[in-house]
């Protein structure tokens, strides 16, 4: 029997699940067999757990472990997405494949965000401008769900209807500064874990610590996309 693996665990089951991850997965995260539970596995199991149609917590129980021991294998081209429902967030398998964009250096610009920003009333035209919102709107309308049409993160604070700290909310938090961010709640200890755009200058799931930032909401779809 496996043992329940989240981010921080350590040893020869986390080899084993680097290693099926490495194979079921596609495309393949190509991960460090290193037995090390870190941000990358993380994202991994995320990603994996999404296509696989499994609850979205980023830990790894009986559930995930039955997948991956019976050979699963996630095909992201080919699945269709699930429907609403406070555990199947159909937005958050859309964000999970966009892992790993991120700004281009110089004067390039990704037009994979430029995309994103395509979504809101800013329509801005390159990818330095903060695109957080931008990319929300965008994964929501990917199933058909109209987002706030704005590019800045406030926005979403009266959109939906509120909504408790849930995998796929739309969790807006805020820095002690004034700055706000927006994205997709993950999970929630001594940091707020968010898969977002615009996190380091990529989509990717970071962590808000809490000594900065504060928790302004939660938000969650009024209807059904099916």
């Amino acid at each position: 029997m496996h043992p329940v693996l989240r981010r921080g665990s350590t040893g020869k089951d986390v080899v084993g699940l680097q290693e099926l991850l490495n194979k079921h997965l596609q495309p393949s995260p190509n991960l460090r067999i290193d037995g090390i539970f870190g941000p990358r596995t993380e994202s991994a199991i995320l990603r994996y757990q999404a296509v696989a149609r499994l609850y979205i917590d980023g830990v790894v129980g009986s559930g995930t472990w039955t997948a991956l021991g019976n050979g699963v294998t996630s095909d992201q081209s080919d699945q269709p997405l699930p429907a609403i429902s406070a555990y199947n967030a159909p937005w958050m398998a859309v964000a999970l494949r966009e892992v790993g964009q991120r700004e281009l250096a110089g004067d390039k610009d990704n037009p994979r965000i430029l995309r994103y920003h395509g979504t809101t009333s800013l329509h801005a035209t390159n990818d330095e401008v903060p695109w957080c919102s931008s990319f929300v709107n965008w994964c929501l309308k990917q199933v058909c769900i109209p987002g706030t049409n704005s590019a800045a993160a406030s926005s979403w604070l009266h959109w939906g209807k509120t909504s408790v700290p849930m995998s796929g909310a739309i969790s807006v938090v805020g820095k002690n500064t004034g700055q706000n961010h927006v994205g997709f709640f993950v999970s929630e200890g001594k940091d707020f874990s968010v898969l977002g755009g615009n996190q380091s200058h990529r989509v990717r799931v970071s962590k808000y610590p809490k000594s900065c930032y504060i928790s302004l909401g939660h938000r969650w779809p009024t209807y059904d996309a099916r």
